[in-house]
């Protein structure tokens, strides 16, 4: 498989380069004519599914609120002290379904880029991106990007984003990079079309388990201002998550020439490899003069060293016949392939946990696609023709009313097979090894978006039945035997989410504003029932307009909730209902200017730390970031 793969990315880059040397020649003989400058659409970022952007360069309160280590939005997140941590989930629409099992750690992939995160370019002149921002302490955030092309047809890219940052508190160290390159190629004739890209990526984080002595951090004593001071439950704990990815995404046009009537092929590939490891090297954790075992009894005394493999193969067959006046029908068959393992069989006194996970599921399905005037809609089912339960409706319909007011509607019923980590768990750690055979979840959402001109409106509703997750079944509640369970009843889920900017001469007021309300029988999925982010801002121009500014306030809030705790031994989130949190505003002052292409970034990030008291949690144990001041920008150059 490795020289296969190897031996396709040479293919890939010769082919590119060999069907370009002639517009190359060409342009050669050229070479004294002047180039006309290139327009802002010649710089085009392609998703998977064939959406288009520009490369922008303006500043506006949107790239205000993706300056992070994200770089996208992130409202409904609350993020752990350190950056490169996971986060607390504060908008369960946050969260997407696929019918398709992943390999679980979900704590671990916040910042993993999955295969629609990545972005193709299409470029007349070479661009170079740079995002700088500092971190809370020893390090700092980059993430470097150039796009170049060796004609209109090949395109390439290649970026990697990159993290250190020590933390303020023993034992938080975030050292993480995603790498990735892209390629885009069509023949002159527009009858193949190929998208190919290779992502490396690593997160180490360090693990310590949350703050011992809550009043110590809320007590406000000022030698407790040094969180290195404050006792933590894990001083040498880590964990760490690797992959890679080969992705291929081809169509191919049968007829010799695009008209009414098209016929093409498609291919779709996807290869994947990841490692997980959970290290603790000491396995007692020290309280005050007491030592307690923060997982339990452990096989081990020390060194413990948890590893987990997984690696899986995705491809996609189909056939699209377009007419311009019926629509795009496309019908296609999968095949999924997996393994999820570790090293050893364990044979225990409560059974056998077996070593692997591994299945091919093979599923079949249809879209239909419709563009006409203002109407524009998908269509797609798909339907597992192997012995899992697996299925996936999904549909989408959008109407224009005009350019300024739109509306989409969105409905998906999945059957979704369990992620593995559900199904199959070893450790070091006694309580954490477990064998089941969960049943499918099964999902229905329904999604009503509105974007108008005065205001933007969002509404989910989703039921959900036999409901995955992790709770913790220790008496002792410094302690945490976490094990997956499956909710037997239903859940139902609505929210409503508002936006709208007032503008008033140079100043401007924009509020998002997120309703919820869960009806279950038990406290399983908790959220708060409202999370809002206010921000008040001045914007102008100075001297002679070379300089453009934007500055202001921003409040995040949301109300008290029991959120879910975190477990760096299946880096994930898991459900409590003992400890609420919340209720504690969160205000930033921002300074942003742009210089030509450069974006400039000045803010004090919890401003008000100092003044609320020091009852601020990401989850329980996790205090909240503290006041600090941080700085960075975003600098693009076009060649």
């Amino acid at each position: 498989m490795r020289n296969t793969i190897a031996v396709f990315f040479v293919l890939l880059f010769s082919v590119g380069f060999a069907q370009t040397q002639t517009d190359r020649n060409s342009a050669n003989k050229d070479q004294q004519k002047p180039t006309p400058k290139a327009a802002y659409d010649q710089y085009r970022i392609i998703t998977l599914q064939k959406d288009t952007t520009y490369v922008d360069t303006s500043l506006t309160i949107q790239k205000e609120y993706a300056y992070n280590y994200l770089r996208k939005d992130s409202f409904g997140l609350l993020p752990f002290a350190n950056e490169g941590q996971t986060y607390t989930v504060l908008d369960f629409g946050f969260k997407k379904f696929a019918p398709y099992p992943e390999i679980g750690y979900a704590g671990k992939h916040f910042n993993f880029m999955k295969a629609n995160d990545i972005q193709y370019y299409s470029v007349a002149t070479p661009v170079t991106e740079l995002y700088f921002k500092t971190v809370m302490e020893q390090g700092q955030c980059l993430d470097a990007l150039i796009a170049v092309n060796t004609s209109e047809r090949f395109n390439m890219s290649v970026a990697f984003k990159g993290l250190r940052s020590l933390g303020k508190y023993v034992n938080q160290l975030s050292s993480t990079g995603n790498f990735r390159f892209t390629s885009s190629y069509n023949t002159l004739n527009k009858r193949y079309y190929l998208n190919f890209h290779f992502t490396g990526q690593d997160i180490l984080n360090g693990e310590n388990g949350g703050i011992t002595t809550l009043e110590d951090f809320e007590g406000e004593d000022p030698a407790f201002q040094n969180r290195a001071r404050l006792e933590v439950y894990l001083r040498d704990a880590k964990s760490f998550l690797k992959g890679k990815r080969f992705f291929i995404d081809h169509s191919f046009l049968i007829n010799k020439k695009k008209g009414n009537n098209n016929l093409y092929i498609n291919h779709q590939f996807n290869y994947e490899t990841k490692f997980f490891e959970y290290n603790q090297a000491t396995v007692a954790s020290t309280v005050g003069n007491t030592q307690i075992l923060r997982f339990g009894e452990a096989y081990v005394s020390s060194n413990i060293n948890d590893q987990n493999r997984y690696n899986r193969l995705y491809n996609k067959f189909g056939a699209t016949y377009e007419n311009s006046l019926l629509g795009t029908f496309r019908f296609f068959i999968e095949d999924f392939r997996y393994n999820y393992f570790y090293d050893n069989i364990l044979v225990l006194d409560s059974g056998v946990i077996p070593s692997s996970l591994n299945d091919e599921i093979n599923t079949v399905g249809g879209e239909y696609e419709y563009r006409k005037n203002k109407w524009r809609g998908t269509f797609q089912y798909a339907n597992s023709i192997t012995n899992q339960p697996l299925s996936n409706l999904d549909a989408k319909l959008h109407y224009q009313i005009n350019p300024k007011n739109e509306l989409e509607f969105q409905y998906q019923m999945l059957n979704k097979i369990p992620d593995h980590i559900y199904n199959l768990h070893q450790s070091s750690f006694a309580a954490y090894n477990w064998y089941n055979d969960f049943k499918n979840e099964k999902i229905n959402n329904l999604f009503v978006t509105a974007k108008t001109q005065w205001v933007e409106a969002a509404l989910q509703a989703t039921v959900i039945n036999d409901y995955l997750f992790f709770s913790n079944d220790a008496v002792d509640t410094q302690q945490q035997f976490v094990t997956p369970k499956q909710y037997d009843k239903t859940i139902n889920y609505l929210s409503v989410k508002v936006s709208r900017e007032f503008k008033w001469w140079k100043l401007a007021l924009d509020n998002t504003v997120l309703y919820q309300q869960v009806d279950q029988e038990d406290d399983i999925l908790n959220v708060p029932q409202i999370v809002t982010r206010n921000t008040f801002y001045f914007t102008d121009y100075f001297f002679q307009k070379a300089l453009y500014l934007q500055t202001g306030f921003t409040l995040n809030y949301f109300t008290k909730f029991y959120g879910n705790d975190y477990n760096p031994v299946i880096a994930d989130a898991f459900v409590q209902n003992q400890t609420q949190f919340g209720d504690f505003p969160m205000v930033d002052f921002f300074v942003n200017a742009r210089i030509r292409q450069t974006r400039i970034f000045f803010k004090l990030e919890h401003l008000n730390s100092r003044m609320t008291g020091n009852n601020f949690y990401t989850a329980p144990n996790y205090p909240y970031r503290d006041f600090m001041i941080r700085f960075g920008l975003v600098w693009n150059f076009f060649q």
